[in-house]
């Protein structure tokens, strides 16, 4: 039986990558929140772990050579995770090429173009003083519908983001593609991108991984001191 992995976790779409890799490969691990809200991302024993503040972290009592090795960005430790396990990376190296272009595709784009989405049309104009910014709202709002629209053309061609298997690419993407509507997105004109997000969330392991911790998410548009702690300080 392999070592608990210690996952340093909240429930955003980002801790959310984690959590359901770590059901759909079967692995025991550990839950400690870092409640971003609190400002937990700041402790120095946590920095110790995520030097850059932002969770997921995790520490592997069992990593390479048998010693423990810690890993904070969620890409990297999807990838870590694949490796370790032999899951859902793909079995052949054009396939795993595949893999890794369409998880720096989520990590670059959908997760911060996404993020800033998030941010100016629900966040920013809840806060005081109100930051209403129609240009930002404009901006990364239609950003996010040209990265949805390139992930519909690539669904219309595939069962799933990489090709016709499942794979760490889609446990990227699924946590931030499925708050489409937060985002101010439409799937009307999106059939294979809301074909494959009703996919991937039946799938028990994402459902497990979505309800880590899930009554610990709060609203973030109405809790000062949460948007002081996250918005404001470096």
């Amino acid at each position: 039986m392999p070592s608990e992995i210690e996952l340093y976790y909240w429930p955003t779409p980002n801790g959310w990558k984690i959590t359901i890799a770590l059901e759909e490969m079967g692995l025991p691990y550990r839950v400690h929140l870092v409640d971003i809200g609190a400002g937990d991302q700041f402790d120095p024993d946590f920095l110790k772990i995520a030097p850059n503040n932002r969770m997921p972290a995790i520490i592997d009592p069992d990593g390479p050579g048998g010693a423990p090795v810690s890993l904070f960005e969620s890409g990297a430790i999807l990838m870590y995770l694949a490796r370790k396990t032999g899951q859902f990376y793909g079995q052949a190296p054009r396939d795993q090429i595949t893999v890794e272009q369409w998880l720096m595709w989520q990590m670059g784009g959908v997760g911060p173009m996404a993020g800033q989405a998030h941010h100016f049309l629900k966040y920013a104009p809840a806060m005081d003083p109100p930051n209403d910014l129609p240009y930002a709202k404009d901006r990364y709002r239609a950003e996010v519908a040209r990265l949805y629209h390139v992930l519909d053309r690539q669904l219309a061609e595939t069962r799933y983001v990489a090709g016709d298997f499942y794979s760490i690419a889609d446990m990227a993407i699924w946590p931030w593609a499925s708050l489409w509507q937060g985002q101010q997105q439409t799937l009307d004109d999106k059939p294979h991108l809301a074909r494959w997000l009703d996919a991937v969330g039946a799938r028990p392991a994402v459902r497990r991984g979505r309800a880590v911790s899930s009554d610990k998410r709060g609203d973030l548009g109405r809790d000062r001191g949460a948007q002081s702690v996250l918005f404001k300080r470096g």
